[in-house]
């Protein structure tokens, strides 16, 4: 299990309008760069850029668009920071212009599915590459997911997927794994996958976990989204203790905090 210690913290920046946490927060770059120097100040460990929203329902944006919104905040990270940056796209020439931009991972929802020319950027790359478990898109994922035994059904789509990437040239040591948390998922589901977070560990890949502010906790809690971040917070600690290598979330300082608590949970 992977020690507490050696969580990984990604900051979430959301280029985009409609985004269903903070949709317009960053709509300068005045914005953009404070919030750039919070998350340094929080101890932030990866940057994790975004230009297409892909909450429940959302409508896709093209591709000079995603582009327009997220080259200059990697430029803009870059200038501050040569902290490891991740490009949050399925598109292949968003994710090369990212990546000869600075950025140095590729973090894409649909697994290398949505654009066939994905898998040739990440080939030629040397960067990590986050793979998603996504049932649908994001246009319809939520409409009625359902799984006989959703742990396992997301397991094997990763041995597929880690198979496929393998098979294509891409080293295992390269790739993370993403369950997919509210991704075509239920409340219960959710929490299953949660409780579970060791059981992905045995495929022999970083896991990160992105849970952060999503409608799951909002419809145990009965909270608005800009109420979440500390229950957000308590089940970061839940995953760190649980040897997750990556949690990607919107508030890094409470992350960080619960961070060090899961660290000292195991140093006890």
């Amino acid at each position: 299990m992977v020690n507490a210690a050696e969580t990984r913290i990604m900051g979430i920046l959301n280029a985009t309008p409609d985004s269903f946490s903070d949709g317009g927060k960053l709509s300068s770059m005045n914005a953009v760069s404070r919030e750039i120097d919070t998350m340094l100040r929080a101890g932030v460990d990866i940057f994790d850029v975004g230009g297409e929203s892909t909450r429940p329902f959302a409508e896709p944006v093209s591709e000079q668009e995603e582009l327009d919104r997220v080259i200059p905040i990697i430029e803009l990270i870059r200038h501050k920071s040569d902290l490891p940056v991740s490009i949050d796209t399925t598109k292949s020439k968003v994710a090369l212009t990212a990546l000869s931009s600075g950025a140095n991972m590729v973090n894409d929802i649909s697994a290398l599915r949505h654009d066939p020319e994905m898998i040739n950027v990440v080939r030629n790359h040397t960067g990590q590459v986050i793979i998603m478990h996504m049932q649908g898109t994001p246009g319809d994922m939520q409409v009625d997911p359902h799984y006989e035994d959703v742990v396992k059904e997301i397991v094997d789509f990763f041995q597929e997927r880690i198979n496929w990437l393998t098979g294509n040239g891409v080293d295992r040591k390269r790739i993370i794994i993403d369950p997919g948390i509210g991704f075509g998922k239920t409340v219960s589901h959710n929490f299953t996958i949660l409780k579970n977070t060791r059981r992905f560990q045995e495929l022999g890949c970083p896991v990160l976990i992105g849970h952060s502010r999503k409608s799951f906790m909002g419809k145990i809690l009965d909270l608005d989204v800009e109420k979440r971040d500390c229950p957000t917070a308590m089940l970061s600690l839940f995953c760190a203790y649980q040897g997750a290598d990556i949690i990607r979330v919107h508030d890094v300082g409470l992350t960080r905090q619960a961070v060090r608590l899961a660290e000292k949970l195991h140093e006890a």
